[in-house]
């Protein structure tokens, strides 16, 4: 942590000897990700799986949503790497497609919630006192509930479909994100140069945007990372249940919850959507606990 005039100077007065720093920086957490193997490959998978999100619907080699009855069920083969389902649809096909659904639905549900979480946190932790009891009384009632059953009523209040399974799964989300900010809110403004700037006139607004706000991004892009994983998760727990997409949508809660009839007779049409959840879970998890080991500096001592 720099002095207060020259974090002062730093944040006021950009220099252009501060780019070369934050190239470093951002090199020296590339080099440290492929140092760990597996943080690097889980990486790399969740490289993949955006390239899928964003070309997937324009590459499948089946159109994801045409049946073929002449294919109910077949085994994966040469033709069908990952077989078909019920309505002889590919389902390599519909996992590629359904990239695409996945990933917007967690990532805009998270999105949401750590803006939302994020100004609710320093907020709380600048202000303090009855703004922060209010604030934290309500994380606490949230925090009452599991997730997956505060989404449920959410989307069961609002009615299903993905846009709803957003919005609840960003519900949930905003307590978390809240009380990690609030935590970093509390040391940080503390510190020597948040005091600097306060006794030469900077306005509240400045102080917790400006100075407190960079100081949280470590750990709001940590949770960040690991709860798209989640997201991912429950956002599929929803669709499973029938609340999310439709089950005609190529979207893997959905696959999964169209296919569970078949487990016995057709094991491939559950395995490797379900296969598809797991990957993509750990990889997110894996991936955000490697990061917080490189921007967290408590584990480094």
């Amino acid at each position: 942590m720099t002095e207060g005039g020259k974090h002062m100077n730093t944040v006021t007065m950009e220099s252009p000897k501060d780019l070369p720093k934050r190239k470093s920086r951002m090199q020296k957490i590339v080099k440290e990700i492929t140092r760990k193997k597996v943080t690097l490959i889980s990486s790399i998978f969740i490289m993949i799986l955006i390239i899928a999100a964003i070309i997937g619907p324009w590459i499948t080699p089946y159109n994801p949503a045409a049946p073929d009855y002449s294919n109910i069920l077949s085994p994966p083969s040469l033709a069908h790497i990952f077989g078909t389902d019920a309505y002889g649809r590919d389902i390599f096909s519909r996992i590629l497609a359904g990239t695409q659904i996945s990933l917007s639905v967690s990532v805009s549900a998270v999105l949401i919630g750590a803006v939302i979480g994020t100004i609710l946190g320093l907020v709380s932790g600048f202000f303090g006192k009855l703004v922060d009891k209010l604030i934290m009384r309500v994380c606490d009632v949230l925090f009452a509930f599991p997730d997956i059953i505060l989404a449920i009523g959410i989307v069961a209040i609002l009615g299903p479909g993905l846009r709803n399974v957003v919005i609840a799964v960003a519900f949930f989300s905003v307590p978390s994100f809240a009380r990690l900010v609030r935590g970093t809110t509390l040391e940080v403004k503390e510190q020597l140069f948040v005091e600097s700037a306060r006794s030469m006139g900077a306005s509240r607004r400045r102080i917790i945007f400006k100075h407190i706000f960079p100081e949280t991004l470590p750990s709001i892009m940590v949770y960040f990372t690991m709860s798209i994983g989640t997201t991912i998760l429950a956002a599929a727990s929803l669709s499973f249940l029938g609340l999310g997409a439709d089950p005609s949508t190529p979207d893997w809660g959905a696959m999964l919850s169209t296919s569970r009839d078949y487990i016995g007779s057709a094991f491939h049409v559950v395995f490797f959507p379900g296969l598809i959840i797991f990957l993509t879970v750990l990889s997110f998890n894996v991936f955000g606990d490697g990061l917080r080991e490189i921007l967290d500096p408590k584990l480094k001592d």
